[in-house]
């Protein structure tokens, strides 16, 4: 049976590994990549906490102070999700938002795993609330991750202009190998040959 922390703390630690990534990634397009996955990740996380688990903890200890302020870090992490949704890697705060997003998501995970998880142990049925966050689990996955227009756009136009400037470099340099050599060659100014001293 999935126990329903052990499932939480598996999410906390794939985001923060791709946060990870991330900062040590140049290319654009892995960038893009890492990016989705993330977002889809705390899509799926955010669901499974705000549908089941936080109102099954909140029955069991109370806390609802706590667990609504976790609640409106979900809130914050959402808006920061929607604007990198419409964002690419081309745009000039798309790191600086995206890692925002990971020091939001990292004091959100410190205070769960040190803070809420200790307070539930023993208290909450976490097989039982475990299997109920499996079963939507699957459901969400299964759903499309959409990405804005304008964002799609932006990488397929990046992407094109990259085909160009690939194309361009290889005739450049793919016609003219041959050539290169003896351009080169016959453009040269001879070099100048010091006098010889009298003997």
């Amino acid at each position: 049976m999935p126990n329903a922390i052990e499932m939480l703390r598996e999410d906390h630690r794939k985001v923060k590994k791709l946060f990870e990534e991330f900062e040590h990634t140049e290319e654009d397009q892995s960038k893009e990549r890492i990016v989705e996955n993330t977002l889809r990740e705390l899509e799926v996380h955010a669901a499974l906490e705000e549908e089941i688990f936080y109102p099954a903890a909140e029955e069991q200890i109370g806390e609802k102070d706590s667990i609504d302020e976790a609640r409106e870090e979900h809130h914050v992490v959402k808006l920061l999700i929607g604007e990198l949704k419409k964002m690419s890697a081309d745009d000039d705060r798309y790191d600086a938002k995206y890692t925002v997003l990971a020091e939001s998501v990292k004091h959100h995970i410190e205070e769960e795993e040190s803070e809420l998880f200790p307070k539930l142990k023993g208290k909450l049925d976490a097989e039982e609330v475990g299997a109920e966050m499996e079963t939507r689990k699957k459901k969400l996955q299964q759903q499309p991750h959409r990405r804005s227009a304008r964002a799609k756009s932006r990488t397929r136009t990046r992407k094109s202009r990259q085909r160009r400037s690939t194309k361009r470099r290889k005739r450049a340099s793919g016609g003219n190998d041959k050539a290169t050599g003896y351009s080169w060659f016959i453009g040269r100014k001879p070099a100048k040959r010091g006098r010889q001293g009298k003997t």
